[in-house]
């Protein structure tokens, strides 16, 4: 029933462009329904396993989404995985990394990525996978210096960057782009840490490994339609704004070599 209703509304919405406020000017922005407060369990469940972008039994993805802090949340020791679902906080400001079908009206066009403050927001899940033509085994541990790409798990599409400017600070743009999971080489983002692996209760910054930029929030907020959220944008310099934690999500293990580096390394 949750997805006909949302398939119907989908279907009404489509093609209708709404104004968006942004620091005093309006800017177009066209708007497909996927629900700006996050999508129900179910309806978000059948989307990423419609994509095939999820190896994940689809209950399981329910269930990490109706529950959101109840499964693992605030990470834990060990190391993020290939395979693993998450949602990436903001450490300076609070908020959650998102995407929602809303494109920019200016720059790229493309679908817009934002921070959001809700914790239980269903749009904010990114599935971790290993850099563009390269394969990461579920299971395997991120290496600190490893490219990632990170799939919004809603909209199937890459955490994206480019030389566009961001619609209000003027950084660069960060935007979602691709389709079921495959976009282009610019949707490589290394991951920088101290140490081997980017752990799962340490901050690492994300650097997009064709500009150079960090992936950042510095407090610019959004108007209509996402009225309250923050812009998300690429900064040159590494800044307290740049700084990213682990929070809810579904963990995939780690492989038998990882646990096998761990057991010499005790030796």
């Amino acid at each position: 029933m949750e997805a006909a209703a949302a398939a119907a509304a989908a279907a009404a919405a489509g093609g209708r462009s709404r104004r968006v406020a942004t620091s005093g000017r309006a800017e177009r922005r066209h708007f497909r329904f996927r629900s700006a407060a996050g999508m129900g369990p179910e309806v978000a469940a059948a989307a990423a396993a419609g994509r095939g972008l999820l190896p994940v039994p689809v209950p399981i993805v329910a269930l990490v989404l109706a529950l959101g802090a109840a499964v693992n949340g605030g990470g834990g020791p060990g190391p993020v995985t290939c395979g693993s679902v998450v949602k990436l906080l903001n450490v300076r400001h609070n908020v959650r990394l998102h995407s929602h079908d809303v494109r920019y009206g200016s720059g790229s066009g493309q679908q817009s990525v934002t921070g959001v403050a809700a914790a239980d927001d269903g749009n904010s899940y990114w599935r971790v996978r290993g850099r563009t033509a390269a394969v990461c085994e579920r299971g395997q541990p991120v290496r600190c210096g490893q490219a990632i790409r990170l799939t919004h798990l809603g909209t199937g599409r890459n955490l994206h960057s480019h030389r566009f400017a961001s619609p209000l600070s003027g950084n660069q743009e960060v935007s979602a782009f691709g389709e079921d999971g495959e976009g282009d080489y610019l949707d490589d983002w290394t991951v920088v840490c101290s140490g081997t692996y980017w752990a799962r209760d340490g901050e690492v910054r994300f650097q997009h490994a064709s500009t150079d930029v960090f992936l950042s929030v510095t407090g610019e907020q959004y108007g209509r339609p996402i009225n309250g959220q923050k812009e998300v944008h690429g900064m040159a310099a590494s800044s307290q704004h740049n700084s990213w934690k682990v929070m809810e999500g579904i963990f995939m293990q780690p492989g038998e070599l990882f646990k096998a580096e761990q057991y010499h390394a005790e030796l």
